[in-house]
C-alpha cells in the first residue's frame, strides 16, 4: 500500500520520542509512505487537507477550536467551536451563524432572516432590499418573547396582532386556536376554534360557549358542550365521569352509526364506533378491545400494561411485561425483553430492511440496513456505545469511527451539533473513502497518518516514512528494509496529486 506519514509538533525532544515510538508501535509494517505530500500539519496552529489540485479542502486550528470545511450543498462551515458556527452558500453569501448552540441562532435566505434566543426569543421578518411580498404570510413581521410577548404584523388588521401575557392582548392561528384572547389572565380568557367561541372567567372554572357550539360548565364538577349535528360533550367531575357521541362525518356511509365514549372511572369506561368495541373494567386494568373494520383486531388486556394479548390482520401483541413484549405493526416487528434493558425493532422503509437494537435506550444503540430485495449485498449501519464512540459504515466502503461521542446518540441527523460539539470530543477519529485509503487522528490532529491503496502503475514497493513538524525528525525505513532509521531536517519537496479523505 501506498501510504502517508505522521505529523506533529513536539513540546519537547522526550515527547517528540515518546510520540515517534507510539506510531511506531502502531503503524509498523501497516502503512508505506510515499514522498508525496497529502496535509500540511502544523499542529496546534494549522492542520489542511488538500484537494486533488493540491488547493487547501478543509483546515483546522488550535485542535478542534477552529475550522473551515466544504458542506454537502457546495457552500462552507467555518467558526470557533463551540461558540460561533457558521455557514456560507456556494455564491460565498452568509447563510447562518449560531453561538454556542442552540443558544442563539440567525439564518437568512434570499428574501428573510430569522432569529431566535434558545427558542423563547423569536423574530422573524423580510430582509431589507427583498422584493416585494407576494402574499399576506410573506408580509408578516413577527416577534415573540415566549409566553410574555407577542407580536405580529402583516398590514391586515385581521392577521395582524399584539399581546403582552398575563396583561392583555389576542393572538391569532397559534397554539391551536383560531384565535385567543385574555385579559388579567386567569380572570378573563377567550378562544375560537372553528366558530365555537368559549368564554372562561376565571379560566378554567366557569365556561360559557357560543358560535358554532354552545355549553355551559363549571369546572371540575361539569361541562356540557353540543355542536349540533357533529356532537355533544358532557364531563361530570372531570375526568372521572364523560359521555361523548361524535355523529359520522361527510365521508362516511349512508347509515353508519356514531361513534360514542362513556366513563365511570375507575370502575368502567366504553368505545364504540362502526365495527369497534373496546371496554375496560377496573380502568384501566382488564378490558378487551374487538375490531371488525376496516380490518380484523381483537385484544385482551389483564392488568394492563403488563399482560396484553393481541391478534389480528395487521397487528400482534404478545406482551409479559417488563420480561418480554413482541408486537407487529403494520409492518413493523418490535421486540422487549426485561424491559426498559433491550429492544430491537426490525421494518422496512424505501426498500431497505431496517433493524435497530437498544440497551437502555441509549448506552447502546445499533441500525443497521440492508437491501430487501438483494439482502446479499453488503449492509450499512450506524452504531453508538455510549459515551464511548460511534462508528458509521455505508456498505460501499465508506467508514468512520469516533472515540468519545457522547452527542450523536441524542441527536440523530442534526448537523449543526455535529459540527459544533461533536469534535471536541474527538479523541481519536478515522475516515475511510474507500478501501484501502484511510485517515486516522489522534488529540485533535496532534498525530494524523494515512493508508493509501496503490495504485496500478507503482508496482515497486514504497519507502515508510513517520515525521514531525513537516520532517523536523523522524524514522523511515527504506524499500525492502527491516531496520527503521532516525532523520531530521528533512521536509519535503514533493507535492500531493491524489485526493484525500477529509476528516468529518
Amino acid at each position: 500500500m501506498n501510504a502517508r506519514r505522521v505529523i506533529a509538533r513536539p513540546a519537547s525532544r522526550s515527547a517528540a520520542w515518546l510520540v515517534l515510538g507510539f506510531v511506531a508501535v502502531v503503524a509498523s509494517g501497516a502503512m508505506r509512505a510515499g514522498p508525496a505530500e497529502r496535509e500540511s500539519n502544523f499542529w496546534p496552529v494549522l492542520v489542511r487537507q488538500l484537494d486533488e489540485h493540491r488547493q487547501p479542502e478543509s483546515w483546522t486550528g488550535a485542535g478542534p477550536l477552529l475550522f473551515n470545511r466544504p458542506t454537502a450543498d457546495g457552500g462552507r462551515a467555518s467558526g470557533f467551536r463551540p461558540f460561533w458556527y457558521q455557514t456560507h452558500d456556494a455564491r460565498g453569501e452568509f447563510r447562518s451563524g449560531y453561538f454556542l448552540y442552540p443558544l442563539f441562532s440567525y439564518t437568512v435566505d434570499e428574501n428573510t432572516y430569522k432569529y431566535s434566543i434558545f427558542e423563547l426569543v423569536r423574530q422573524w421578518g423580510r430582509r431589507a432590499g427583498a422584493p416585494a411580498p407576494q402574499s399576506i404570510f410573506e408580509r408578516r413581521q413577527e416577534f415573540e418573547v415566549f409566553p410574555f410577548w407577542f407580536s405580529r404584523t402583516t398590514g391586515d388588521p385581521e392577521f395582524s396582532y399584539r399581546a403582552l401575557f398575563p396583561i392583555y392582548g389576542t393572538i391569532k392561528n397559534k397554539l391551536g386556536f383560531e384565535r385567543l384572547s385574555w385579559t388579567l389572565f386567569p380572570l378573563y380568557v377567550e378562544n375560537e376554534k372553528r366558530g365555537a367561541i368559549t368564554t372562561s372567567t376565571p379560566w378554567p372554572i366557569v365556561r360559557v360557549t357560543r358560535g358554532a357550539a354552545h355549553g355551559f360548565g363549571i369546572w371540575p364538577l361539569f361541562n356540557r358542550v353540543e355542536r349540533p349535528g357533529v356532537s355533544r360533550e358532557a364531563y361530570y367531575l372531570w375526568p372521572l365521569g364523560y359521555n361523548v357521541t361524535r355523529q359520522p362525518g361527510p365521508d362516511d356511509p349512508a347509515g353508519t352509526p356514531p361513534r360514542r365514549d362513556v366513563g365511570a372511572l375507575p370502575f368502567y369506561a366504553r368505545s364504540t364506533g362502526p365495527g369497534y368495541i373496546s371496554e375496560d373494567f377496573g380502568w384501566p386494568f382488564f378490558g378487551y378491545t374487538d375490531r371488525t373494520q376496516p380490518v380484523r383486531y381483537h385484544e385482551t388486556r389483564y392488568f394492563w400494561p403488563f399482560l396484553v394479548q393481541g391478534r389480528g390482520d395487521d397487528r400482534y401483541v404478545n406482551r409479559w411485561g417488563p420480561f418480554y413484549t413482541h408486537s407487529i405493526v403494520k409492518g413493523y416487528d418490535k421486540t422487549w425483553y426485561a424491559w426498559p434493558l433491550v429492544r430491537r425493532a426490525q421494518w422496512t422503509d424505501a426498500g431497505l430492511r431496517q433493524t435497530k437494537t437498544q440497551f437502555f435506550y441509549f448506552l447502546y444503540w445499533s441500525n443497521v440496513q440492508r437491501s430487501a430485495t438483494r439482502p446479499h449485498l453488503p449492509s450499512a449501519g450506524l452504531r453508538h456505545v455510549w459515551p464511548l464512540f460511534s462508528s458509521w459504515n455505508n456498505g460501499a466502503g465508506r467508514r468512520q469511527l469516533q472515540v468519545l461521542s457522547p452527542f450523536e446518540v441524542f441527536f440523530p441527523g442534526n448537523e449543526k451539533v455535529r459540527q459544533v460539539w461533536t469534535p471536541l470530543f474527538s479523541l481519536f477519529r478515522s475516515d475511510q473513502r474507500a478501501p484501502g485509503n484511510v485517515r486516522y487522528s489522534l488529540l485533535w490532529d496532534i498525530i494524523t497518518w494515512e493508508r493509501h491503496a496503490p495504485v496500478a502503475a507503482q508496482a515497486s514497493p514504497h519507502e515508510q516514512r513517520f515525521a514531525l513538524g513537516r520532517g523536523l525528525i523522524g524514522i523511515r525505513r527504506a524499500p525492502g528494509e527491516r531496520a527503521w532509521r532516525l532523520f531530521w531536517l528533512d521536509f519535503p519537496s514533493k507535492r500531493a496529486t491524489v485526493s484525500v479523505a477529509t476528516a468529518l
